[in-house]
């Protein structure tokens, strides 16, 4: 990437609000389109055809550990694209994470199976994991920054959430693409090629968000952080020396956000698929209509920070997330169609609730100068604490210890989220 710093004497008009949100949400649709595709194969795909053993569970776990890789990534990602982003720019960071990305979801669809080349195929797709973990870790960041530092400063939640929806329409659309797979092919064709197409058409989703990346021009703040020669040399260590405070709270804000969401999407899946003895697609099905909660909770939540504060919404939520831990165990325990869809709806909502203002919170304690890398590194620290073993630690609890004990794992990150929200900064100032 060029260092050549941007000139806002000589810059594009301002973005347009429209272009922003688009080009904000198109990234984070993608991300968690294609981490969801990967969520669902994990599950139903990759033990049988790249961890074969004679124990399900172990092939299962198996599979989940190659899940956590991309988190563990992230932060690596987040630290690299980071400090170009602080440096150089949001748009051009944002598009080269995009391609890093997309270009290692593309290429899991065309591994050979273990059947084909033995222990090379789960090296391989391990590999490709880690490259989605690294284009992770920029995009999101990048993403909230681009709608937040476009905000009005009355709007900062609501320009904020752009980037979050774009979680519940990736779900969508990846869990609407392998119900018409599941629907059209039978088992063999599906297990045989089918499981590639999600991977493969990632990459139209690249194209299309590329094509809005290119239009857009640099946000304001960063182009007077330019004007006023606000950077610093290396981000990543600024942060660590001058924000550790906020680095700390704002990872363990992020932990209940993370914790909820992998139990509701992807320990959820295995657990219904298998404990309950759900069908995939019939389950599938169920995760849609939770889904829908989802994404209409998302605005309302910011909506409500930007009426009622950021702080007082989040601790409102994080109380909440800790008494649906307590309803967990009898709502999906109880296999029973409502109970499930009850424990899915909840659920969701509460993500909704807790996503939406997740953005505008963790990057509003940074200074522009560091802000791209300090949000990213938040983000991506919560997802390893948070959401990189979650669906293994959440199996492992059911299996070993009772599904009631999935509810305490999720009190417990309710508890530090709650205790984080008492302290963090609602400010740069």
């Amino acid at each position: 990437m060029s260092t050549a710093p941007l000139s806002p004497d000589t810059a594009l008009p301002r973005n347009s609000a429209r272009r922003v949100l688009a080009a904000s949400m198109i990234g984070t649709t993608i991300e968690f389109f294609d981490f969801y595709i990967y969520a669902t194969a994990a599950v139903i795909v990759f033990p049988q055809l790249f961890f074969p053993a004679t124990d399900e569970n172990s092939a299962l776990l198996s599979s989940l550990a190659t899940f956590a890789i991309a988190f563990l990534a992230r932060p690596i990602g987040a630290a690299f694209f980071g400090h170009f982003g602080d440096k150089v720019g949001r748009k051009a960071t944002l598009v080269a994470a995009l391609l890093t990305m997309g270009i290692s979801t593309v290429l899991i669809g065309v591994l050979p199976t273990y059947a084909q080349i033995g222990i090379f195929a789960p090296l391989l797709l391990a590999l490709c994991r880690l490259g989605q973990g690294l284009g992770l870790g920029g995009e999101w960041g990048g993403a909230v920054l681009l709608a937040t530092e476009n905000a009005p400063e009355d709007k900062k939640a609501w320009y904020g959430m752009f980037p979050q929806l774009g979680a519940p329409v990736g779900f969508f659309l990846a869990t609407t693409i392998f119900l018409v797979l599941a629907h059209f092919l039978g088992d063999e064709a599906f297990m045989s090629w089918g499981w590639r197409v999600p991977f493969l058409a990632s990459a139209l989703l690249v194209i299309v968000g590329l094509f809005i990346r290119l239009k857009i021009t640099e946000t304001p703040e960063f182009a007077q952080a330019i004007e006023k020669s606000e950077r610093v040399e290396v981000p990543f260590l600024d942060v660590f020396r001058s924000h550790k405070m906020s680095l700390l709270l704002g990872t363990m804000a992020a932990l209940a956000t993370f914790v909820l969401f992998y139990i509701m999407t992807v320990f959820s899946l295995s657990y219904g698929t298998g404990a309950l003895g759900y069908g995939r697609e019939e389950f599938l099905v169920l995760q849609m209509v939770g889904v829908v909660f989802f994404g209409i909770f998302i605005p309302l939540a910011a909506v409500l920070a930007d009426k009622f504060g950021m702080r007082r919404v989040m601790v409102g939520v994080s109380i909440s997330i800790a008494i649906f831990g307590l309803i967990l165990s009898p709502l999906l325990g109880s296999g029973n169609v409502w109970g499930v869809l009850g424990f899915l709806c909840i659920g969701f909502a509460l993500m909704g609730m807790t996503y939406g203002p997740l953005g505008t919170a963790l990057a509003a304690p940074f200074p522009t100068a560091v802000r791209y890398t300090g949000a990213s590194l938040t983000f991506n620290l919560g997802g390893i604490f948070g959401a990189s073993f979650a669906p293994y630690i959440a199996t492992w609890l059911a299996s070993t210890y009772g599904l009631h004990t999935v509810g305490y794992y999720m009190i417990i990150a309710a508890v530090i989220t709650l205790v984080a929200f008492g302290f963090i900064r609602q400010t740069s100032e």
